[in-house]
């Protein structure tokens, strides 16, 4: 094995992370030294700016350009301006000098004196300001003025700062070099040397004369190990001693050992008879094992079997997805033929989410069965692929189950609602556990759309209402933000909050961050078959059904806020306990 020398790779980490160490707080410094700067070139860039505003601005007024020119190219002549770019009210340049970046700021709030920045990927950066002439008392704009620097300048600020923080960074770091080597070498490396040359002189004949003996004065680790190793040497010449006498008991030990042989090899014979038990006993695990093969090939035939009902179950649940797309077409010719029937024809609208988690899954659950079926055949199926094949199935079924069931929950209210005759089954639920099932029924939507859903409930609120208006509501909210409120997008974000009012109230605040509506259209938002998807397949009549389930099935309270570009918010009120009639 290469020898390395203890002191020099001490020295070598040390160093090294003393170096990494300054290396970082170097690199530290002279970023933090080259932000102030910037802020410094800032700070006078609007000092500049405020300087010189009040005579551009009267020049600007009096169209005296050559003026403005003289203004502008006396301070493009300034070490820390690059470049300055001057418009009138109307955003046209009048004079440009320099590098400069064009502003593309439109719809300026001019009334608040607005301060923007704009910055430039090649190193640019400036401010813009506005130019405002006080014309008989009252203010007038005149335009804005733009004054840019750069990176460049920020670096010929720190260049001196920078050069002497490296030079005195470099100068450390040699002087500490030269000081640990030196006290390195006094104190580690020239005692391991005479440690060493002494232990390669050991002689096993001359104990004593092989102790170590070293000239230091003070107590370290060097004197503890000297004495350690002068210690094993008085230990090893005891030990030495004890060896004579136990060679002499050797020659006794011997003579016993002949004797044991003897029995030593009655033993063997009887270890041998034992190994062939043995062997007996590895035979008959053999017939066992093969047993159970043959019970594994059993078990294979089960799940065979249990796989082909799987198939059956698939095409069960096809035939019933079937069905109900024959129902969803029939309620699409209802709307179309009655006025009056126009309501419960809207029931499309809201089990369109539910059948189309139901399909979404059952396609997912034939794609797993493909799947195991073809493992099957290339008989690479295993025990882990089996056991996960059966879990997805059994979410899938329960998912395609659980939706099913709430569609025609669905077609049942909206039918009921139609009439005016609000008589919903009452049960008594845990909404916030409620609201959380209906949101992840509807995952596999917002896993195509992107949106996230954030949703929040204060605590364990029991409520006793019929259900399936909540569900209807929540469902109806979600689908209009994933079609109206984020189309052309696939991001967004949905935040649901559930508020515990008091013993009798709940609120339930509703926000997207979509696109928002104007206050014309948000008059007209609860209305019948007023949609903005019109021949686009809407029915408009989402909200209007919201709007019925909320003020007379729930016997509550609803009411929206919305902005252009600032989302849409619902704030619903609900008691805990619906009377319904």
């Amino acid at each position: 094995m290469k020898a390395i020398s203890l002191s020099r790779k001490l020295l070598t980490q040390v160093l090294t992370i003393y170096i990494a160490l300054t290396v970082i707080i170097t690199a530290v410094q002279i970023i933090s030294e080259y932000y102030i700067t910037k802020e410094h070139i800032q700070d006078e860039l609007v000092v500049l700016q405020k300087t010189v505003s009040s005579s551009l601005t009267r020049s600007i007024w009096e169209l005296n350009s050559q003026q403005s020119l003289t203004i502008t190219q006396g301070l493009l002549a300034m070490p820390v301006i690059e470049g300055i770019v001057l418009r009138d009210e109307n955003g046209n340049i009048i004079t440009k000098l320099g590098k400069y970046v064009e502003p593309r700021v439109s719809n300026v709030n001019y009334d608040e004196a607005q301060l923007l920045t704009t910055k430039d990927a090649r190193g640019l950066f400036g401010y813009l300001s506005v130019l405002v002439f006080e014309f008989s008392g009252k203010p007038v704009l005149v335009g804005d003025i733009s004054l840019f620097s750069s990176r460049q300048v920020i670096f010929d600020r720190i260049s001196v700062p920078v050069t002497f923080l490296l030079f005195k960074a470099f100068f450390i770091t040699i002087c500490l070099f030269l000081i640990i080597l030196f006290t390195f070498k006094r104190l580690l490396r020239q005692p391991l040397y005479e440690f060493t040359e002494q232990i390669e002189n050991f002689d096993i004949e001359r104990l004593e004369a092989s102790k170590l003996s070293i000239d230091m004065q003070e107590q370290n680790e060097l004197t503890i190990l000297q004495q350690a190793y002068n210690k094993l040497i008085d230990q090893l010449h005891i030990y030495s001693e004890c060896l004579d006498a136990a060679n002499k008991n050797l020659l006794d030990a011997n003579t016993k050992l002949d004797e044991q042989n003897l029995l030593l090899e009655h033993q063997v014979a009887k270890k041998t008879s034992n190994l062939s038990r043995v062997l007996l006993n590895i035979e008959n695990q053999k017939k066992e094992l093969e047993e159970s093969r043959n019970e594994l090939a059993i078990g294979i035939e089960t799940r065979k079997q249990a796989e082909h009902a799987l198939l059956v179950k698939q095409s069960e649940l096809e035939a019933y997805v079937q069905q109900l797309k024959a129902a969803q077409k029939q309620l699409l010719e209802t709307e179309k033929m009655s006025t009056l029937g126009g309501l419960v024809a809207g029931i499309t609208h809201d089990v369109n989410t539910p059948i189309g988690i139901s399909i979404t899954a059952a396609s997912f659950l034939s794609e797993q069965v493909t799947v195991i079926n073809q493992n099957y055949i290339d008989k690479t199926l295993t025990s882990n692929s089996l056991g996960r094949f059966l879990q997805d199935s059994t979410e899938s079924i329960n998912l395609i189950d659980a939706n099913l069931k709430r569609a025609s929950e669905l077609i049942n209210s909206f039918k009921q609602i139609a009439v005016d005759q609000a008589s919903d089954a009452k049960r008594d639920i845990e909404i916030g556990s409620y609201v959380q099932e209906v949101i992840n029924s509807l995952k596999p939507k917002l896993k195509k759309t992107h949106q996230k859903i954030q949703f929040h409930c204060d605590a364990k609120i029991k409520m006793s209402c019929p259900a399936g208006a909540i569900s209807q509501i929540l469902t109806n909210l979600i689908m209009n933000s994933i079609i109206h409120g984020f189309e052309g997008s696939t991001g967004g974000r949905i935040d649901i909050r559930i508020t515990d009012l008091n013993h009798d109230l709940i609120q339930l605040d509703y926000l997207d961050n979509g696109k928002g509506m104007d206050t014309a259209a948000l008059a007209k938002l609860f209305a019948p078959f007023y949609t903005t998807k019109q021949n686009q397949g809407g029915s408009g009549l989402g909200t209007h059904i919201v709007y019925n389930l909320v003020t007379q099935t729930l016997k509550g309270d609803i009411k929206v806020n919305s902005e252009i570009g600032k989302g849409l918010e619902y704030v619903i009120t609900l008691p805990k306990v619906t009377n319904v009639d």
